[in-house]
């Protein structure tokens, strides 16, 4: 650095802070701690002032011997005092950069107390002062220290996306990592000068001096784009994300006005997640509408007969949210028909005229949407009765006339906040369960494809089975109620009906691909696929709590049984065998005739469905081959759709 470099940087400094001071190392050397040579004389340490000896442990000492930073609290008379050194070199030559920031007339320290405490905790300032799990500073160092700094100061919360979702799913360890990490990015983003406060459970807040309102803004977004860039070792489907309100804190402000203001925004851009909101606070406090486009502002619906009410409400709310106004409860319902999916919240009275308040809440019961709009009644009649019912029929809140303003936003706020936190859990859950019955779902086609190679098939035998097995059951759903089989039963089914030959794996490869007919000792041995197939499966770790892994188990081992009992590996007969193996079986024969095989040639549909009907391929439950009458037709064109949407086989 040179001279002219950190003239510039302690102009800047000046305005920033108390008190400045560059020392070079001489002088720093000179610093005796713990004796004061002459009480009279200059102050070479800040943190002796006002005392009889030189205080232990000097920050600039700590600076220059480890040639970096160091930080420490100091009393100075009643205030704190919070003291930064950095160590620079400037033309070639080392120098200690001193900071100090003090908190005037702010103290929580009782004055008495002050210089006791102080010294005693000096040696445990990070243990006092510090998160041990983020490394950042902790709530308490803003409230003993940074409450009182006076500005200008770029000030920014920060609060991890879906923090709770990862903690209730994955368990506090992936938690407790996500936020190690998002604290190590945003470190890795600032500046030595610059405070990370770790403010609350998954919240961070960013003292950043000095930092004029469009740095701010950039400075935010570089560490919102670098959080979602960054993955949690060993949790690699937690995608962290960051919603960030930041404000520039001006002279007049107080650092609790401006976090406040942070905070405000913070929880604008929480609606969208992964989203940066920045302003001056006094921008926040006159005109918080305008931080975010009108049309992004959630929408509440006030439905009461009183225009007063309305208005009133209106009032209350309609700074931060946009309204719709209803005057009776069809004109509600009405609204609500009109706007699908963009109302956050409905204000209701209970006496109006057409229809009431609790007519609302059946109607809303009865197409379900209660379910997605939570709904607050307001109402002056406190009945115990009246309150049970109104919680009874749904709402998320009840609050009695005459109600106070900031009570009325608090509620409907934290109310839209909760619905809104519910509906990303929905949505995080729903596309993990979408992906892991993706993952489930090409590991067992990759697995079966293994199986049917070394049976000599192609891989379109794989996809019949489940074409198959899922049409005949659902035709079988629909022409009766004699096997009640839940969406996930049937799920399981289908899938399961993939893994039917996996036994095969133990089978020698000559003879699943013997051409001509097997001998007897021959066909008893392909049999034991059955049962081979089903251990495999049994002896999984976990396979006692895995439905799809038992209803492949019953598949794999009788899928081969027959509805007169002349079936194998156990002659099972009628409904003793399992609907998910019946099923199978059904469609495992109709493929075979249907498909060439090293041992024969293929039958055309209607032959194969004749052979079928005319039990010549073994007993079937009569209502499956109903079942396959009734599809003859469909079924046919879906198998030739498959054939044609099917990826080409890979040549060797």
């Amino acid at each position: 650095m040179t001279r002219e470099e950190m003239q510039a940087r302690l102009e800047v400094c000046r305005e920033l802070y108390t008190d400045v001071r560059l020392l070079d190392a001489d002088t720093v050397s000179s610093i005796h701690e713990g004796t004061r040579t002459d009480p009279s004389g200059p102050d070479i340490c800040f943190a002796c002032r006002n005392k009889s000896a030189f205080s232990r442990h000097c920050a600039a000492k700590l600076a220059l011997a480890t040639k970096s930073k160091a930080c420490r609290l100091e009393s100075c008379g009643t205030d704190i005092a919070h003291i930064t050194a950095h160590y620079y070199e400037v033309e070639g030559r080392p120098y200690v950069l001193e900071l100090v920031q003090r908190t005037p007339g702010r103290t929580t320290i009782d004055p008495e107390d002050s210089e006791a405490l102080m010294s005693e905790a000096s040696g445990y300032g990070v243990k006092l002062y510090h998160d041990s799990l983020t490394c950042a500073f902790n709530r308490r160092y803003y409230e003993d220290v940074v409450q009182g700094f006076e500005g200008p100061f770029g000030v920014a919360i920060m609060d991890l996306d879906d923090f709770k979702i990862y903690n209730d799913s994955c368990g506090h360890q992936a938690g407790d990592l996500a936020l190690e990490v998002t604290a190590a990015v945003i470190r890795d983003c600032i500046r030595q000068t610059d405070t990370l406060i770790r403010y609350g459970g998954d919240e961070f807040l960013l003292i950043l001096p000095g930092c004029p309102i469009e740095k701010i803004r950039s400075k935010l977004e570089q560490i919102r784009a670098r959080v979602q860039t960054t993955s949690v070792p060993g949790y690699p489907h937690i995608h962290l994300s960051l919603s960030i309100g930041g404000v520039l804190q001006t002279a007049e402000d107080t650092m609790e006005t401006a976090v406040h203001c942070a905070s405000r925004l913070m929880y604008q851009a929480k609606e969208h997640k992964n989203t940066v909101i920045v302003a001056s606070s006094s921008a926040v406090l006159s005109a918080p509408a305008t931080l975010l486009p009108r049309q992004s502002r959630q929408q509440i619906l006030i439905a009461d007969d009183s225009a007063m009410n309305r208005m009133l409400l209106a009032e209350i709310l309609g700074t931060d949210f946009r309204i719709l106004e209803a005057s009776n409860g069809e004109d509600c319902l009405e609204q609500l028909r009109h706007n699908p999916g963009d109302v956050a919240l409905v204000l209701l009275d209970i006496n109006m005229p057409v229809l009431d308040g609790f007519d609302v809440l059946s109607a809303m019961n009865r197409d379900h949407s209660i379910e997605d709009i939570p709904v607050i009644m307001i109402s002056s009649d406190d009945s115990k009765d009246i309150i049970r019912r109104a919680f009874e029929r749904g709402v998320s809140d009840y609050i009695n006339r005459p109600f106070d303003a900031r009570t009325v936003y608090r509620r409907a706020f934290n109310t839209i906040r909760l619905y809104a936190k519910q509906r990303r859990l929905v949505r995080m859950v729903s596309a993990q369960t979408r992906k892991q019955e993706h993952n489930t779902t090409m590991l067992v086609n990759v697995l079966s494809q293994i199986v049917e190679f070394r049976n000599g098939e192609s891989g379109s035998h794989v996809r019949h089975i489940r074409i198959l097995t899922e049409k005949i059951m659902a035709q079988l759903l629909r022409k009766t109620d004699k096997y009640s089989l839940s969406s996930e039963e049937q799920d399981n089914i289908t899938l399961a009906s993939v893994l039917h030959d996996i036994g095969k794996i133990a089978i020698d490869e000559k003879l699943l691909n013997k051409p001509g007919r097997l001998t007897p000792e021959e066909f008893a041995v392909l049999k034991t696929h059955t049962t081979e197939g089903a251990a495999l499966l049994h002896r999984l770790e976990n396979f006692d709590t895995e439905p799809l892994l038992q209803t492949a188990c019953d598949i794999a081992r009788w899928h081969h049984e027959r509805w007169d009992g002349r079936g194998y590996p156990d002659g099972l007969a009628g409904d003793d065998i399992p609907i998910g193996a019946q099923l199978v079986s059904l469609a495992d024969v109709y493929d075979a005739l249907t498909s060439e095989r090293c041992y024969k040639k293929a039958f055309p549909h209607e032959k194969a469905v004749q052979m079928i009907l005319g039990g010549e391929c073994g007993a079937f439950n009569p209502l499956l081959l109903e079942c396959l009458k009734d599809i003859e037709g469909s079924l046919q064109a879906e198998l030739k759709k498959d054939y044609h949407s099917a990826p080409a086989e890979l040549e060797v």
